[in-house]
């Protein structure tokens, strides 16, 4: 499958002009077009002062800005689009015809090769499919906005739709590192299907005479765990969008509920916005209205989308924890309140709305346990089997839910017969961003370390079954990979990575170590003095280094990691797994810890001094110092005597590994471990008291 390469963007708006941004943000070729070279220059104007202003944040140096607009070429007309462009995504007014006409020129201008998309977030996919002259090579997306910052996009083929070219798309939208959801064309398709309606309930709230804007924004607010509410958000994006949304779905759902409320067809009509007071409190009965009239058309329409089989469960609540930055998603929601409770709202809004609720809903609620939810994917490809860690919401954090059932998804693979390979990857931007801290934190304060252990030795039985697969063990680090997900990587027999991955062992910093293997596998792959850079220090790992160190076994470019997986796959379990040095022992990080973390130096780098014949002002020397000062003392000396097992064990990782597990207890027993999970939660930087 070839990977898309080079992007043009129709349409420089602000929906246009930010997916042209974040496109070349990573490393694509970009056309943007307008009509106009005026439209154009707009764009490339708002495209700056997004850039400057990350600039200001510290998010992009002058020169990566340089570069990301350097890629950015602005193109009058659509019909002077470069015929062999990829992927073409047009952004321009919600009119079919309009849309229509821009896929009639791309027609004629682009190669048959090129695939085309309509970034809509309510025109039927299959209608604009059926008007193009390549029905098979069109995908809808929805971007959210802002597309340089919302992480979620919606994926949605047509009936005609290749499944190559979904897949081409897919791999685009997540070299952007956005979460992705692929669903049916239906209206609304996913996250607008319940969201649209939402807000158009809060107006019939106010319009019954329930409360004031502010006192339903406060309610809203409260009972979703959301930080605007259903006024405030119409305020943000513009009321007529919400009118336009809210009627185009009830006339295509035929559902005269979502009919848009004569309130919000003034204030449209005016060109005003809600004048939301200060006073937000109201009675406890109108409180009691509005959240259960919200939760319940919420449960009722997540159910809908389910029941028509447009996504998943886990996708509509990723839809509204990450496109709508909702604490939970609407069937998280549901267990938190009680599923008899939920049901009983939805079904007092499906009769409001007047239509029947599925049938799922209700016999959950009978059953009187909630829902259950699935954080692991699989899906094979001849004899390569692709295991996603489905969680980005929050980073792909290990809890016991996901290590259990990553576990289970193994031993299907591993008797598997069919299959040669397992690609272990995580969804959004990161692979695997450690354990879930909160976790940690609650067991402590309940006294329960022992389920600290537990769960523990559970992962490192997980871990093994990596480790002692018969098939040929690949982790997609391509993103984002600390912690507990780096040693999840590392147990795997092949890393590959690109310019976005990037690598870190926190663990010291925060009062504990390395837990599931990353004290033993680490020295075991690039010697003890570049484990220690690693895992004493912490210091983040960029890509080259990575590569450099072992840790990654491949460093590709995005377009080609396909191609690679297909190679590891034709090549087989390495000759050698653990090779006890750097890949590359002459680069400046591998030679640097090799002197400077020596053996000879480890007491006096202990005891936060530094050593002889290096210089306390040389800014490494310092950032290394700095680093291991700021550490939890009894952290950095239980790990830097694990790191020292591993050499000690040699060849016997299991004994190291049990080395390394045998110590929990007494890590998590103590204060500063206690101390530091807890400040990372808090967000403030930890004190340790050493004890």
């Amino acid at each position: 499958m070839k990977p898309v390469q080079s992007v043009a963007i129709i349409g420089a708006g602000n929906m246009g002009s930010g997916i042209a941004q974040k496109t070349a943000q990573e490393e694509f070729d970009v056309q943007m077009v307008d009509r106009e070279a005026q439209w154009v220059e707009r764009g490339q104007g708002i495209i700056a002062d997004f850039l400057s202003e990350a600039v200001e944040r510290r998010i992009f140096k002058p020169a990566q800005v340089e570069a990301i607009q350097n890629r950015i070429t602005g193109v009058v007309g659509t019909e002077n689009v470069s015929p062999d462009t990829d992927l073409v995504i047009e952004a321009v007014f919600e009119d079919f015809d309009i849309k229509t006409a821009v896929f009639t020129t791309l027609d004629e201008v682009c190669d048959e090769k090129t695939i085309l998309a309509s970034n809509t977030s309510s025109l039927s996919v299959n209608e604009l499919a059926a008007a193009t002259g390549r029905p098979d090579k069109f995908v809808g997306l929805h971007f959210f906005y802002h597309p340089a910052k919302n992480r979620l996009v919606e994926v949605i083929p047509a009936e005609s739709t290749s499944r190559e070219s979904t897949e081409r798309v897919v791999q685009y939208c997540k070299t952007l590192g956005k979460v992705v959801i692929v669903c049916k064309d239906r209206p609304g398709f996913v996250v607008n299907r319940f969201f649209v309606p939402w807000l158009n309930e809060a107006c019939l709230l106010l319009e019954e005479g329930v409360a004031t804007t502010a006192q339903i924004d406060a309610a809203a607010c409260k009972a979703f765990r959301i930080g605007m509410g259903p006024f405030a958000l119409m305020n943000l994006t513009g009321p007529p969008i919400a009118l336009h949304a809210t009627d185009y779905l009830a006339e295509q759902l035929n559902t005269p509920r979502y009919t848009g409320a004569q309130n919000l067809r003034d204030m449209v009509e005016a060109g005003d916005m809600w004048e939301i007071g200060d006073e937000g409190h109201c009675s406890e009965e109108a409180e009691k209205i509005i959240s259960e009239r919200l939760l319940g058309q919420v449960f009722a329409v997540s159910a809908q989308i389910v029941a028509e089989d447009i996504c998943s469960m886990e996708d509509v609540d990723r839809g509204a924890k990450v496109g709508l930055r909702w604490a939970r998603g609407p069937f998280e929601l549901a267990n938190r309140l009680g599923i008899e409770s939920a049901h009983s709202m939805a079904s007092q809004y499906a009769e409001l709305a007047g239509f029947s609720l599925p049938d799922f809903m209700t016999v959950q609620a009978e059953s009187g346990t909630p829902f259950e939810f699935s954080y692991i994917d699989v899906t094979t490809d001849d004899s390569i089997a692709t295991v996603q860690i489905n969680r980005p919401e929050a980073m792909n954090a290990l809890n016991e839910t996901v290590v259990s059932q990553l576990g289970d998804a193994l031993d299907i693979l591993n008797a598997d017969n069919s299959i040669s390979t397992i690609v272990l990857e995580g969804a959004g931007k990161a692979f695997v961003a450690g354990a879930d801290v909160k976790f940690f934190v609650d067991k402590i304060r309940a006294e329960k370390i022992q389920d600290i252990y537990d769960f523990t030795a559970f992962g490192h039985s997980v871990l093994n079954k990596l480790e002692n697969s018969p098939k040929t063990t690949i982790a997609m680090t391509t993103g984002l990979a600390l912690g507990g997900g780096l040693e999840l990587a590392l147990s795997c027999d092949y890393r590959i990575g690109t310019r976005r991955t990037q690598f870190r062992f926190p663990e010291t910093s925060i009062g504990i170590y390395p837990g599931l293997g990353g004290s033993q596998r680490t020295p075991r792959i690039c010697g003890v003095e570049s484990a220690r850079w690693a895992v004493l220090a912490g210091n983040f790992m960029d890509h080259n280094t990575a590569f450099a160190l072992g840790l990654l076994t491949h460093l590709v470019e995005p377009s080609e990691v396909d191609a690679t997986v297909n190679n590891i796959a034709e090549t087989g379990k390495p000759a050698v797994k653990y090779a006890g040095k750097p890949t590359d022992s002459e680069h400046p990080v591998a030679a640097f810890a090799k002197q400077f973390f020596s053996d000879e130096n480890m007491d006096i780098l202990l005891s936060g001094g530094v050593p002889e014949g290096f210089d306390s002002e040389d800014k490494n020397v310092s950032r290394q110092v700095k680093s291991l000062r700021f550490a939890a003392p009894i952290a950095l000396k239980m790990a830097a005597d694990l790191l020292n097992d591993a050499v000690n064990t040699g060849d016997d990782l299991q004994s190291g590994l049990a080395l390394e597990l045998a110590r929990l207890d007494t890590i998590f027993a103590t204060n500063d471990a206690y101390e530091g999970l807890s400040a990372l939660i808090e967000g403030r930087r930890p004190k340790y008291s050493n004890n």
